[in-house]
């Protein structure tokens, strides 16, 4: 994530499937895929968001529709180590209800 925060982006979509671990002398390497969703930093030309990324592995900002920073890859990324160790998130199965209009 140094890499690419110093580049002046944030990838916004941190999850298992987009860590890639290399191989042979590069062993000790993870590698970040799946950039369709990274952004520049600096580009802050809206208030209101949607939430981007997937939801299980998304940061609080993202989920209250805040604009992300480096600051929500690490969490996300927080919340992918804590999978790996546990094999499950604390919210994983969780229902949540449905925005619907009142009438």
């Amino acid at each position: 994530f140094q890499y690419i925060h110093s580049k002046g982006y944030i990838h916004r979509d941190v999850k298992p499937d987009n860590l890639l671990m290399g191989v042979g002398t590069q062993g000790n390497t993870v590698y970040m895929t799946d950039i369709g969703l990274a952004k520049e930093i600096e580009d802050s030309d809206r208030h209101s968001y949607s939430v981007v990324g997937t939801l299980r592995y998304a940061s609080i900002n993202a989920h209250l529709g805040k604009e992300q920073s480096p600051r929500d890859d690490m969490e996300s990324l927080g919340y992918v180590l804590l999978y790996f160790l546990k094999g499950s998130l604390p919210w994983q199965g969780l229902k949540c209800k449905s925005k619907e209009k009142e009438k």
